[in-house]
């Protein structure tokens, strides 16, 4: 079975992180990990955020669907590892 490694860039992520984070929850017994990543600084925060996901054995059906509906959302960037 494959591991499907998900890296999303997700723009302008306090416009979009609640939409975002409903697509998160919707395929979130498909996804084993999930890491948020983002810059912060003395000033602010950084406008994008990095999200990494783990999708489960035999799940490659699901982290498909999830990449379809995330791209959709218009805001998003996504690279992909398969081991």
């Amino acid at each position: 079975m494959s591991k499907i490694i998900m890296g999303v860039k997700l723009k302008e992520r306090m416009k979009n992180a609640s939409e975002f984070q409903a697509l998160l929850s919707r395929y979130g017994c498909s996804i084993s990990t999930r890491l948020g990543l983002h810059s912060t600084g003395a000033d602010a925060c950084s406008p994008d955020g990095l999200i990494i996901l783990e999708f489960l054995n035999g799940a490659q059906s699901e982290a498909a669907a999830f990449e379809k509906e995330a791209l959709a959302l218009g805001e998003v960037e996504i690279q992909k590892m398969v081991f």
